[in-house]
């Protein structure tokens, strides 16, 4: 559990680098960047000996949970201050919880319950006296890829749960990010500008560290954290990053915010993802 802990604390300081930092840099070309830098970090402990087919579920759960759901976060930066992109990152729970329960076929009516209230929650946020599509395409965007996230922790839950899954975690990790590298690099080949990309020494820093802790060892550990709690838990520590991610987007990246409606908001979402995970705590 202190794993999911430790994580949320280093999370919380990476939206407010990306949008600070990063700002103007190819969202694309950030996504498969870092994840680069995070594959390079597994490359000399990967199991190569493993059978192709299990190479093949591997690489697809990494496409899934961190090629996908990369793409489309870092996108939504371009849409969003930092401060709005953690506050919609607090529907990942249910989403877990959602996963898991088509994944045990034990769906229940109070799911649809816990989505409308989560989207309520997002509506106080969104809707403002003067709306705009920038907004619900940053939301969707989050949306999306929440459930990727949620859904590649759900499937690696259940892979390395499977009969004879004897080899160890970091010895199959780097597969999870040759899937997520190889997903961004197609993208990126036909949406970035690789010789027009020029970074300054601050932002390949920023990239170093997002790439090498924040993606390569934080994903590793939440991982490894998610096998060692039930999926009610695993909801619950989706969404510390939250508080501690809009704290530092609005103490210490100056951004601003509607503070009533940003906590009216957070509330309805926060009440979404309990009634979600009320029962699946009891059942788990």
């Amino acid at each position: 559990m202190w794993l999911l802990l430790l994580v949320s604390f280093i999370w919380a300081f990476s939206f407010g680098l990306i949008k600070g930092r990063l700002a103007g840099v190819d969202a694309t070309a950030v996504a498969t960047l870092r994840l680069a830098l995070a594959l390079l970090v597994f490359v000399p402990v990967l199991d190569w000996r493993l059978p192709l087919r299990a190479i093949g579920r591997l690489a697809g759960i990494g496409a899934l949970q961190f090629g996908l759901m990369y793409l489309l976060y870092q996108r939504a930066f371009d849409f969003l201050p930092a401060y709005a992109v953690v506050l919609f990152t607090l529907t990942m729970p249910l989403y877990v919880t959602l996963c898991d329960a088509l994944a045990e076929k034990r769906l229940h009516a109070r799911y649809a319950l816990a989505a409308l209230l989560a989207m309520l929650g997002a509506a106080a946020v969104l809707i403002t006296a003067a709306p705009t599509g920038r907004l619900f395409a940053g939301f969707a965007l989050m949306q999306a890829s929440n459930l990727c996230f949620a859904a590649g922790q759900i499937l690696w839950r259940r892979e390395r749960a499977g009969p004879g899954c004897t080899t160890s975690d970091t010895a199959v990790f780097g597969w999870l990010y040759a899937g997520a590298v190889g997903v961004a690099a197609v993208w990126s080949l036909f949406t970035v500008h690789w010789t027009a990309l020029r970074l300054s020494g601050v932002q390949w820093g920023v990239l170093g560290y997002l790439g090498i802790i924040s993606s390569g060892g934080c994903f590793f550990w939440w991982n490894l954290g998610a096998r060692r709690v039930n999926a009610g838990t695993l909801a619950v520590f989706n969404n510390a990053k939250v508080p501690l991610g809009v704290a530092c987007s609005l103490l210490f990246w100056g951004e601003r915010a509607d503070l009533p409606r940003l906590l009216v908001g957070g509330a309805l979402m926060a009440l979404g993802v309990w009634v979600a995970e009320r029962g699946q705590r009891v059942r788990v």
